[in-house]
């Protein structure tokens, strides 16, 4: 299968060598093609470019992607509780260089993170089936997070 975008915007995230990540002060540099086509096979990345390069290409099917940016990307998912905060200005302060040391340092982090979160169990003393049974138990394995000022 092979599916072909075209009349992009603006192509994001595009660079001409294998990078295995950008990170610190290389994220202020977000590198583009305007004008761009985007041609994907079997699931991957197998061309791209400015439109005046894409000429005579067929695929299985079309996207029509004017006035649209395209942004391909893969994303390494997280497994752990989502924050109730904002962590934003961290994400700033990595791209213009500072280190998690440093960040942790003036208050930010993961760690400072969690910390702010107060968890409480409530199988026991407010179950909502009986603990007496394996699934009663795993019923009542539940937590209420509330965030601490």
């Amino acid at each position: 299968m092979s599916i072909l975008i075209i009349n992009i915007k603006e192509l994001i995230q595009v660079r001409d060598q294998n990078t295995l990540k950008v990170s610190g002060k290389d994220m202020q540099h977000l590198p583009t093609i305007k004008n761009a086509f985007l041609l994907i096979k079997n699931g991957e990345i197998s061309d791209f470019g400015r439109m005046e390069s894409c000429k005579n290409m067929v695929a299985d099917k079309t996207i029509d992607a004017t006035d649209k940016l395209v942004l391909p990307t893969w994303c390494d998912s997280h497994t752990h509780i989502v924050f109730a905060g904002n962590r934003e200005q961290e994400f700033v302060d990595r791209i213009n260089g500072l280190s998690y040391e440093d960040i942790a340092n003036r208050g930010g982090g993961i760690l400072n993170s969690a910390a702010r979160l107060n968890a409480k169990g409530f199988g026991e003393e407010s179950p909502i089936e009986s603990n007496n049974t394996r699934a009663g138990r795993a019923a009542n394995r539940r937590v209420e997070v509330k965030l601490v000022n």
